[in-house]
């Protein structure tokens, strides 16, 4: 653990030297934004307590060290976002299998389960959609269809029976996935998500750090990541290129220590750490 620690404490002394982080723009030089997107009806789900438990979505527990982990990580993440008047977080990892995607839903579902807030989790890990798998859904459409089939955004919204909660699934899976994030389309949609309503948090599962351009080239259009590694998995290398690739893009709230200090108790894939 003192390892992730040591490399996110070199990546803060970065940030807080003049002139390391860039200012992106909201906005894609010389692209024209789409007309703001208006949706009205949402499909609601009824996904079973059952199915929520053995797939570890938060909800589906009264109680214990995976939802106060949680809890404790939301604290942490709202107080961060209201300090800075920021209301869009993406979601990654270094590195595949880490935990990346069941945090952003745990995390969604915490923020949702207040009732200051409305959330909505879009799946933007397009060339592997999984986020309709924790809740147990079949292959669904979502974002890409919205960006390259214009379905009606309306129609691809799901909210599964969780408090405040929405979710916007990948859809189909597509290899052109950074061209695509990139999109005047898809920033005409960051846009609308993020202005119309002013309690509403949203959050993006993104693609792992190292293996696409994707997160590098969206990352401008969030207001800040946060990273997931996994003890005994990812490595400081790991942790310390990951944050370098976005210190000039956007700040890092701070690393997820997944599956940390497990016991025979606490399964390990419930145990969470939020360094800030």
């Amino acid at each position: 653990m003192d390892r992730f620690r040591t490399a996110l404490q070199l990546y803060k002394d970065q940030q807080s030297q003049p002139g390391t982080r860039a200012q992106a723009s909201k906005a894609a030089g010389g692209q024209t934004l789409s007309p703001p997107i208006v949706y009205t009806r949402t499909r609601s789900l009824n996904i079973s307590r059952s199915v929520l438990r053995q797939r570890r979505v938060m909800a589906a527990y009264d109680g214990g060290p995976f939802v106060d982990a949680f809890k404790i990580l939301r604290t942490q993440v709202m107080q961060r976002l209201r300090e800075n008047n920021w209301n869009v977080l993406g979601v990654t990892s270094p590195g595949h299998g880490e935990g990346k995607t069941l945090t952003a839903v745990n995390l969604s579902v915490s923020l949702a389960m207040e009732t200051a807030q409305t959330v909505l989790l879009v799946d933007a890990n397009l060339r592997h959609p999984s986020v309709h798998e924790v809740f147990g859904l079949d292959e669904c459409p979502g974002l890409a269809d919205y960006l390259l089939d214009n379905q009606p955004l309306e129609d691809l919204l799901v909210h599964p029976g969780i408090g405040h909660f929405v979710l916007l699934p990948g859809g189909r899976a597509v290899s052109n996935s950074t061209e695509i994030l990139t999109s005047p389309k898809m920033l005409a949609l960051v846009e609308e998500l993020k202005h119309r309503y002013p309690s509403r948090i949203v959050i993006f599962d993104l693609p792992p750090l190292l293996h696409t351009a994707d997160v590098l080239a969206f990352a401008p259009y969030t207001d800040a990541l946060l990273l997931v590694v996994e003890e005994g998995k990812t490595t400081a290398e790991e942790v310390q290129r990951a944050l370098s690739l976005v210190k000039n893009s956007r700040p890092v709230l701070g690393t997820v220590l997944n599956k940390a200090g497990h016991s025979a108790a606490t399964p390990a894939s419930m145990k969470q750490l939020l360094s800030l």
